[in-house]
Formats: C-alpha cells, structure tokens, sequence
C-alpha cells in the first residue's frame, strides 16, 4: 500500500509524491544529476553528503543493487527524489532492489515527483535547502522543520565522511607509494592508481605533512569530497607544506582541486547550482582536446583569481560555462582537476590523468 509524502523547498515550493525508501522525515540541500545510468555509485559518493538528489533520468532502481557497484560504506546522500523509482529489478547480477537497499540504509525518499519542473526550478533559482517527508504531511510543520537546518555554504563535512584509521589499496610490494588524504574518496578512484602500480595508503582528513611522510610515499593524493572547503584550514595548512617542504607530485581531484587554490592564495565560492552529471565537456588548455567528463560538484574556483594569480596556470576549462576545470602550480609538480577522471559512472576520456601521476613518480 503507497503512502504519500511531500517535499518543500526553502522557497516554499511544495510537491507531492509517493513514498518511496524509509518512512520518516529528512533534509538537506537540493541539487540534481543528469546521468542516465550509475545510481547506485552515485548514491554511495561521499560528495553527496548533505545532499537530496534528483535523479533526472525517468526509471531509477530498474537494475537493481550489488555490492560491486558502491563507492564508499554506505549511502551518502540524505534524501532522493525521482519521477519513477523501481521496487523491481531485471538484472541478473542484482542481490536485491532499490526499495530494500533504501530501507535498509534508511534513506527517505519520495516519488512521482515532476522532476523535469523540479530541476527548471533549481537551475533558475539556485541550489537551496529542501525536506522530504512521509510522517509529517502539515505544511506548516515541514516549513518550521526546515527553518532549522544550516546552509551548505560554510559547512565543513570532510573530516565527517573521511576514514577514522588509515588504510592500504594495492600491491605492498610495488615500486610507487602514494599518501591519500581522504576527504570522502570514491573508491575506484583509489583502484585507478593501484591497478597502474601504486601501492595506497589512505589517512585521515587531519593528517599532517609528518605523519603522511612515515609512509616514505613518492607522491601525495588530495581527494573529492563533500561541503565548503573554505574552512578547511587544515587541509590547507597541510597542502601548503606539501608543496613549501617537497617536491614530490601532488595530485587533487574535486574537493582536492579547490584545496589547491586555497593553497596558493585562490578563493572559492559557491556555484549557483553546480555541476553533476557524466557529460560535461571539458578543454585541455594543453593539448587542445575536449573531454567528455563525470563531475560532482557545488563549488568552484574564482576565475578571475587564478587567471591574475602567478602561481598557477589554467590547465582545463568547461566548455558549458568557462569554468575552471584544471589549474598547475608553476615551477612544481603540483596539478588538480575538477572534475571526475576515474568516471564510475561515465565516459573514461579522463584516466589519462593518473598515468601522468603516476609517470611523475616512476624514476
């Protein structure tokens, strides 16, 4: 038997749907990914976390769950909405359906919902703070609820999602050591750099330049991840020393990148509503190609800043919006981009960019 449920947005639009997932209440920002495929990876993204997502695609669930196909211990989004979630799966491979794994994670959600007015609304008006309910039905009720939870820009979640005891990806005996600091990393990106040789050990977000160098790594690794980095100055303390006390390759990806320009002086901001999605097209400044790409993000670099800054050099740009995609840090082996090369899900145009890590730490 269907129960109903209603999302709000901070705007006081309301739709209502058909519960779906976990019965109850939940809350968070609201962005959307236009991917048609890959839920389960997406739902399993660290980036995600404090997020309600749409999925823009119309059958969301149709193929089922399995354990091969997540990115992280658990769901990390804290809500979804689709038009058609599927308690039903036709894929063989699948241990179970989208309605079990939610419940069992105890993910809210709610469907039938119009999701191409949904997100027309969100690219117009700007990502916002939303809730979804199938316990609470009183407008009013969800309206003073909502009032209640705290805006994305200024959140720190790194160190919330990020790994509490270090960790080993790979080959102990293979000849390149990278030092991971985790963020909220996905972890195919974790197996892109040990199935090229690296042996990965992976710390925690607070990790300091002298615990990271006991692991005598060639190179270090900055991760995606979710929330503002802005406050993050721990992180940027730590990057800082990185590039003042070595010269070993550094590479950030995501969350990583933003890092990075914090690191040498370039601010960040918050997008109007972001980027997420596997078919964003991205310049290499260097090469002069475009690739097709897997990017998860809410905020970016100042534009302005790293094309007056002397430190760093534009690498790649997004082809939609000019967006900085990839800066490198001038006279260092120091490089990031924004965007998702590991591509779980998408298009795998962007690897190429851990054989060049990697290449910098073969001698």
């Amino acid at each position: 038997m269907t129960k109903p449920a209603i999302l709000m947005l901070e705007d006081g639009l309301v739709f209502h749907g058909t519960a779906f997932g976990k019965i109850g209440t939940t809350t968070g920002e609201i962005c959307f990914n236009t991917g048609m495929t890959g839920y389960q990876e997406v739902f399993t993204d660290p980036s995600y976390y404090g997020q309600i997502v749409i999925m823009n695609t119309v059958h969301v669930g149709n193929y089922g769950v399995k354990d091969s196909d997540v990115e992280s211990k658990g769901i990390k989004i804290k809500g979804l909405i689709g038009r058609n979630l599927e308690p039903r799966f036709s894929r063989i491979q699948a241990v179970g359906s989208l309605q079990e794994y939610l419940e069992k994670e105890g993910i809210v959600s709610i469907e039938d919902v119009d999701t191409r007015a949904l997100v027309a609304h969100v690219r117009t008006k700007g990502a916002m703070n939303c809730i979804i309910s199938s316990e609470i039905l009183d407008v009013a009720e969800l309206k003073k609820e909502l009032a209640k939870v705290p805006k994305m820009d200024g959140l720190e979640l790194a160190s919330v999602v990020s790994t509490r005891e270090v960790y080993h990806v790979g080959d102990p005996q293979a000849a390149i050591r990278v030092a991971v600091l985790d963020f909220g990393v996905k972890h195919n990106i974790l197996e892109c750099m040990a199935e090229r040789g690296a042996y990965v050990r992976v710390h925690p977000a607070k990790t300091s330049l002298e615990e990271l160098n006991k692991f005598d790594p060639h190179g270090y690794f900055l991760s995606n991840g979710p929330g503002d980095p802005a406050p993050m100055d721990y992180a940027v303390k730590t990057i800082k020393d990185i590039l003042n006390k070595t010269d070993k390759p550094l590479f950030g990806i995501c969350l990583g990148h933003q890092l990075l320009a914090l690191a040498n002086d370039i601010p960040t901001f918050k997008m109007h509503h972001g980027h997420r999605g596997l078919n964003h097209p991205v310049k290499n400044l260097q090469t002069g190609r475009c690739e097709i790409t897997t990017q998860n993000h809410g905020f970016g670099v100042d534009p302005e800043a790293v094309r007056a800054s002397d430190r760093v050099e534009v690498t790649h740009v997004n082809l939609n919006d000019e967006s900085i995609e990839g800066i490198r840090v001038k006279g260092k082996q120091a490089f990031s981009v924004q965007y998702h090369p590991e591509s779980t899900p998408g298009p795998h145009d962007s690897r190429y960019l851990f054989d060049d890590f990697l290449q910098m730490m073969r001698p």
